[in-house]
């Protein structure tokens, strides 16, 4: 059997811009050609503007699926973001799997790098502000067409047009849409055991395990 893979359409890398009043950001992010450094911290040549909510070692970089654009254009039509890889400020536009393929700890390669899953993305304003829309992080709640981070456990470099292969599977009852929809989407109430057993999983990044653990009091 063929173990699940992606296919990496684009690496891309952003630096803290002008994005709103004095809120500064980096979710406008470009693709790189050519081979990227993977370190601890994430793509080289990445950078964020919040320190307290992005970037560190359980968000070292972002997933998010190319696979879900044609849902999004469906909604947004003529959206120019939608175009083109980085309209949601990840650092990899990845085809193959969505958040309901990708479980908590999955360990894929990347390039010569290893990464970990560590929990999905939880969307802010900025989502809302980038599309001049009101509705792009609600509805990323009610559907968790969410993307994912990784944490990096062996530094290495990579490129477009590879694939990242799923070497590792240790949670597959435990898809990132359903821990989304437990500690996010309000899943919390129809199933508090599961967030009881999701507060207690050191491979959940820490915020999340404190969400769940507030979740499950």
């Amino acid at each position: 059997m063929t173990a699940p893979s992606m296919t990496v359409d684009a690496l891309l890398v952003g630096t803290p811009m002008p994005f709103r009043d004095k809120d500064h950001s980096a979710i406008a992010k470009q693709p790189v050609s050519g081979p990227v450094a993977i370190c601890w911290d994430g793509l080289a040549g990445d950078a964020v503007a919040d320190r307290i909510h992005h970037g560190g070692w359980d968000k070292a970089i972002h997933l998010y699926p190319q696979d879900h654009y044609g849902w999004w254009r469906d909604r947004k039509p003529g959206h120019a973001l939608l175009d083109r890889a980085g309209a949601f400020g990840e650092n990899i536009a990845s085809r193959g799997m969505t958040e309901r393929d990708i479980c908590l700890g999955d360990r894929f390669s990347l390039g010569s790098a290893m990464v970990e899953v560590s929990h999905g993305r939880q969307p802010c304003w900025k989502l809302d502000h980038r599309f001049g829309a009101r509705d792009v992080m609600a509805t990323i709640v009610r559907t968790a067409r969410c993307g994912l981070y990784f944490r990096v456990l062996r530094e290495g470099e990579a490129q477009a047009g590879t694939s990242m292969e799923l070497l590792e599977r240790p949670l597959p009852e435990w898809n990132i849409a359903r821990v989304f929809s437990l500690l996010i989407g309000g899943g919390h109430k129809a199933d508090p055991a599961a967030v009881a057993m999701l507060a207690d999983m050191p491979v959940l990044a820490e915020a999340w395990r404190d969400r769940a653990r507030k979740l499950a009091a």
